[in-house]
């Protein structure tokens, strides 16, 4: 007699899977698929059995629990790792860029573009929605700006990359890029910015090109503080700066779109401290810096605090630019959602982190809804 379980998994591009089986009292049960994809191969098959008590609930290591056929003493899990998009739409030897850009976790991108979409909806007139052409726009200048950070990240990094778990098998670290393509990538990066940035009025093109400059020094912060998150904050937030001026042109009533971008920065902070409690163990054997390090286990105490910072600044922010009361339910939405992912949070567990961190996404949804709502009945 068997109990079964199987899961289908499908991963990035050259990244190993492990698929957790079991939990029997305090001793987990894991299956390490270590081999890289073959790319002379669909997919790739390994399987185990071993006994455990009738009552079991197999989880995969996201979290997710699936259905199984109680029929015994037994288990089997098999794991299937199928090709991504990635393996089987680009052509092989474009592969390593995509991956380098991190095209394929789209998580980055919304945490850089909502504060720009924050700014455009607060800067709308009164009973109008924000101009979907600026948002489009604004959209594909963060989704680039985004993935030549990505580039420069890793390039800036190289050597702490190889050191730490997670990020080892990145095409630099891993020796599948050389150094002079990826800064030669981060260039053609920067010329398919350029035409977009043209794009902005003068002020916006300004401060989108301070933001580069922002986004050269972020890499190097973690080797001479314990809060580039803070840094980071100040950089992936420029794009509230650049949303207000592209629609408004001036500077004008800084008392409604400094608080979005000092609540956003504090936003940053809070979750990039549960993101770097992933490394934390490779990054003190690199000599990386974090706040994860700087915090330790009182994370939680001070994540609390950046969370009230970041809803004050955004609520006072609403408040001062008079929105609707839509408003109010959806910043009290979004406190619930960032309480939510701090209190909840297991540190020790870097699956649990990258899912909280990946949730933020829908915090910046809540936040924007909120605005165009509260702008609409205002």
């Amino acid at each position: 007699m068997e109990r079964l379980c199987a899961a289908s998994l499908s991963f990035p591009y050259v990244r190993p899977t492990t698929v957790r089986c079991a939990a029997l009292h305090d001793q987990k049960i894991n299956f390490n698929h270590t081999n890289v994809y073959d790319k002379a191969s669909n997919f790739n098959h390994a399987k185990f059995s071993l006994p455990l008590p009738t009552k079991f609930s197999p989880i995969i290591s996201e979290g997710h629990r699936l259905p199984s056929l109680s029929r015994g003493e037994k288990i089997i899990c098999q794991s299937s790792v199928r090709p991504a998009w990635l393996d089987t739409t680009i052509p092989v030897p474009l592969r390593p860029y995509f991956m380098l850009a991190r095209v394929n976790r789209d998580v980055g991108w919304w945490l850089q573009v909502w504060p720009s979409y924050w700014s455009i909806a607060l800067a709308t007139k009164p009973g109008a929605l924000p101009d979907v052409r600026l948002m489009i726009l604004l959209g594909a200048i963060s989704l680039v700006m985004h993935t030549s950070c990505c580039t420069l990240n890793d390039l800036h990094d190289i050597e702490f990359d190889k050191q730490v778990e997670r990020s080892k098998k990145r095409p630099l670290a891993s020796g599948e890029l050389t150094p002079l393509q990826g800064w030669c990538f981060w260039v053609f990066q920067l010329l398919l910015l350029t035409p977009l940035l043209l794009q902005l009025n003068k002020l916006s093109l300004g401060f989108a090109a301070a933001q580069q400059m922002l986004i050269f020094l972020y890499p190097l912060m973690k080797r001479v503080t314990y809060l580039p998150q803070a840094f980071l904050g100040i950089t992936a937030n420029w794009n509230a700066l650049v949303g207000w001026t592209a629609v408004t042109g001036n500077l004008v009533n800084t008392n409604v779109f400094l608080p979005i971008y000092i609540g956003g920065v504090f936003w940053t902070i809070t979750y990039d401290t549960i993101y770097a409690h992933q490394d934390k163990k490779d990054d003190v054997k690199a000599g990386v810096k974090s706040s994860a390090l700087l915090f330790g286990n009182s994370s939680t105490y001070w994540n609390s605090g950046f969370a009230a910072v970041c809803i004050g600044s955004l609520g006072l922010g609403g408040y001062n630019a008079h929105l609707g009361w839509p408003f109010y339910p959806f910043i009290i939405s979004a406190a619930g959602q960032l309480l939510w992912q701090i209190l909840t949070v297991d540190l020790s567990d870097p699956s649990d982190c990258n899912r909280k961190f990946e949730s933020n996404k829908w915090f910046g949804a809540l936040v924007f809804t909120g605005i165009i709502l509260g702008r609409l009945v205002s």
